[in-house]
């Protein structure tokens, strides 16, 4: 599945002209690409910025995009899923969805990735907080020696996000080794958009 993250900004003060323009006019602009999660800022966004991902046919998506009169700058990621999403179908929960890119060497990406599925186990399985991480995503183009990917958790509130912060022991000894082939790290907290 190819998918693609948008970090669009609208010439206005706020983002609500983009998110109705691309949920009225999703023939015009997003097709044949179908929008998976559009996301406002909690943290990190300014209130005339969204993140928009799509999934599909990604191709293309920031000439589209651009060609609504309210977009001033759109920044697109190209993406592949690692071990998730399993399904291209949209996100639909309420809460706190938390994007956590990572800087990485491209080689490292498959221990990466087992890493967080491993680690995953013991973190999303406690009665002392709620979150499921949606997608571990990686650049579609690992042709260089560095890239990114993309982490994106949902937690049904910050009081899960902080109590998570000391998961299952199993679990935060693997984040260590995860952290440990990473670069660096840069997080936004957000809520996802219906309409």
């Amino acid at each position: 599945m190819s998918f693609a993250l948008t970090r669009l900004r609208a010439s206005d003060r706020g983002f609500l002209s983009m998110l109705e323009a691309i949920s009225a006019d999703r023939t015009a602009v997003l097709l044949p690409a179908k929008r998976w999660g559009a996301f406002s800022g909690l943290f990190g966004l300014g209130s005339n910025e969204l993140f928009l991902i799509t999934v599909g046919d990604v191709e293309n998506l920031n000439d589209r995009l651009f060609a609504l009169d309210m977009v001033v700058e759109a920044e697109t990621l190209w993406l592949e899923a690692t071990i998730r999403p399993t399904s291209p179908l949209p996100l639909g929960r309420k809460g706190l969805y938390v994007f956590r890119f990572f800087e990485v060497a491209n080689k490292d990406v498959e221990e990466i990735a087992a890493l967080s599925k491993e680690a995953w186990e013991t973190f999303e399985d406690t009665n002392d907080y709620s979150a499921e991480p949606q997608a571990l995503f990686c650049q579609a183009d690992r042709s260089s020696d560095r890239g990114r990917m993309l982490l994106l958790t949902w937690y049904d509130g910050f009081d899960s996000w902080q109590t998570s912060r000391k998961p299952h022991p199993k679990a935060q000894d693997l984040f260590v080794r995860r952290h440990n082939l990473t670069q660096g790290t840069i997080a936004y907290a957000t809520r996802l958009l219906s309409g």
